[in-house]
C-alpha cells in the first residue's frame, strides 16, 4: 500500500508524470511500433524456414518427432545444412559440440565435458527444441526421467537435456538420411537396455 499511495502521489504531481505523459505515452507508442515490427519479421521469417522445409518435402518426416516443431526442425538444419554430408549422426553431434570429451593429461582423468567447440547456434537450437520435446515426448521425458534418478551416475537437469539435445541431432540425421519417419520403439530401445541392465543388477 506504501508503494501504491508514492505512485498515486507521483501520478497526481503536476511538476512528473503529468507534464510529462504525452512524451511518456509517446516512446511506449514507439516501442510497441518496433515490437509489432519484430513480430511480423519473426513470423514471415518463420513462415519463409517452414516453406523450405515443405520444398525438400522434409516437414512430415521432421515433426514426425513429438513435440519438435517445424521451425524448431527447421532452425537445426539451417545450421547442420544438409545432414546427409555427415558420415554419421555422432559426426553431427560433434559439430554442434555435444559430444563427450574426457580431460586427459599423463596419468590423470579429469571430468567428462562437452567439447564446446562446433557450431554455438547449432547447440542452442538443439537446446530449444528439447523444451518442447520433453513435455510432448514420452520417450525423451522418459529418458531425462531415467538420467536423473539413476543411482549410478545420475545426471543434473541440464546434463540430461544435454543428452536430449544430441539425441534429437542424432534421430534427425538418421530418419532424414534413411527417409523414415521417427520410430519410438527404436528411439526407446537404449532406454529399455538401460533399464532391463539395472533391474538385473
Amino acid at each position: 500500500m506504501r508503494i501504491v499511495g508514492y505512485l498515486f502521489a507521483a501520478l497526481a504531481d503536476p511538476a512528473g508524470v503529468v507534464a510529462h505523459r504525452r512524451g511518456a505515452l509517446e516512446r511506449v507508442a514507439f516501442l510497441l511500433q518496433d515490437w509489432q515490427l519484430a513480430a511480423a519479421k519473426l513470423t514471415d521469417t518463420e513462415s519463409r524456414m517452414t516453406s523450405v522445409l515443405d520444398e525438400l518435402q522434409l516437414t512430415d518426416l521432421v515433426t514426425s518427432i513429438p513435440g519438435l516443431s517445424p521451425v524448431g526442425a527447421a532452425t537445426i538444419l539451417a545450421e547442420t545444412g544438409d545432414p546427409h554430408r555427415f558420415a554419421t549422426a555422432r559426426a553431427l553431434v560433434k559439430h554442434a559440440g555435444l559430444a563427450p570429451r574426457e580431460k586427459l593429461s599423463g596419468t590423470f582423468v579429469g571430468r567428462t565435458k562437452l567439447t564446446g567447440q562446433g557450431r554455438p547456434a547449432l547447440r542452442l537450437a538443439a537446446w530449444r527444441a528439447v523444451w518442447g520435446t520433453q513435455r510432448a515426448n514420452d520417450v525423451y521425458a522418459a529418458r531425462y526421467q531415467h538420467l536423473t534418478t539413476r543411482a549410478t551416475n545420475k545426471l543434473t537437469p541440464t546434463q540430461a537435456q544435454t543428452v536430449i539435445a544430441a539425441a534429437i541431432l542424432r534421430q534427425l540425421h538418421a530418419i532424414i538420411t534413411t527417409g523414415t519417419p521417427w520410430d519410438p520403439g527404436i528411439a526407446a530401445g537404449g532406454i529399455a537396455k538401460h533399464r532391463d541392465l539395472a533391474l538385473a543388477a
